[in-house]
């Protein structure tokens, strides 16, 4: 089951995406935040055994792929600690939990500058 995006704009040029409580294996709806090219992720909450967190996009909102930071790297959250910049400005964008327990629940917030 795909998980609803809270959108909110906390200050003027700036939006946050969010998406409550994500368990094991889902995803959450897509948002639309190309309007701002520069932003970061992170996740909070409860990872369980090995939780991780995709950030993928999409320009068709049906194909989608793994979004990479700023390294180049494909962006996988797997602790509270970690925020990364995101590389590609997709039209499309959604976080995927990839792993995880039955404990597993996550936050994943989306800001864009």
């Amino acid at each position: 089951m795909a998980v609803h995006v809270l959108t909110t704009y906390p200050e003027e040029g700036a939006v946050n995406a969010s998406w409550p409580a994500l368990a094991n294996a889902e995803s959450g709806n897509h948002a639309q935040l190309s309007k701002w090219p520069t932003k970061s992720v992170h996740a909070v909450g409860t990872f369980g055994a090995g939780g991780s967190v995709a950030i993928e996009g999409s320009n068709d909102g049906t194909n989608w792929a793994v979004l990479r930071d700023g390294t180049g790297t494909d962006i996988a959250l797997t602790a509270a600690t970690i925020v990364r910049d995101i590389l590609e400005n997709t039209r499309f964008i959604r976080p995927r939990v990839t792993a995880g327990d039955g404990t597993t629940s996550l936050n994943v917030i989306i800001s864009g500058m």
